[in-house]
């Protein structure tokens, strides 16, 4: 059996999946970090911090002696930032936002031991096409965006409403394969 190599802090079956095609051996961790953004807090240093907190959290109830991976993605618009929707109004409202234009996906990776930490920031803009009411209702129904920052997932029927994007599409779905990728490395190596 292969040697446990990190541990995952999320819950995100996305960067699950994708952490298993970088071929690393893994145990997924429970970690319980309030996502509350702070007044006057910019979204790059809000995601930031929250994939630092994760991968903290992480260290603080696993042995400390492995690394400990944590990571946060929010989709920002105008310097707005699009969670997880609460309702299909709030979905609407994103997805309304979203449509015909550029807005950027901002993901956060952290790898931390109890002795050091690393952060990694991608930015990735993504272009929508424009959407009808009718597509934005018929998408909620599909269940697909309930769990998803900004209402949307581009690795899934989401995908369609994507013109193009400029940056990581891995850090869009949640993980950026890349940078996570040399980050583990360098922390396996030392």
């Amino acid at each position: 059996m292969p040697t446990l190599q990190l541990y995952l802090a999320s819950g995100s079956p996305r960067r699950k999946e994708l952490l298993t095609q970088l071929g690393y051996t893994f145990e997924r961790i429970v970690v319980d970090v309030e996502e509350q953004h702070q007044p006057g807090e910019r979204p790059a240093d809000y995601v930031q911090r929250l994939s630092r907190e994760k991968a903290q959290a992480g260290v603080a109830v696993s042995n400390g002696q492995l690394p400990v991976l944590g990571a946060d993605t929010i989709v920002v618009v105008d310097e707005t930032i699009l969670e997880k929707p609460q309702d299909f109004a709030d979905a609407k409202r994103m997805l309304s936002l979203l449509s015909g234009r550029q807005h950027q996906v901002m993901t956060s990776v952290t790898l931390a031991t109890a002795e050091k930490q690393q952060t990694k920031l991608v930015i990735t803009n993504v272009w929508f096409k424009t959407l009808s009411d009718k597509e934005i209702e018929a998408y909620w129904h599909s269940g697909e965006p309930q769990d998803k920052a900004g209402s949307y997932g581009i690795q899934g029927i989401g995908g369609k409403f994507i013109e193009r994007i400029d940056g990581s599409y891995y850090a869009v779905v949640g993980l950026p394969l890349v940078e996570t990728d040399i980050m583990v490395q360098d922390f396996l190596s030392l």
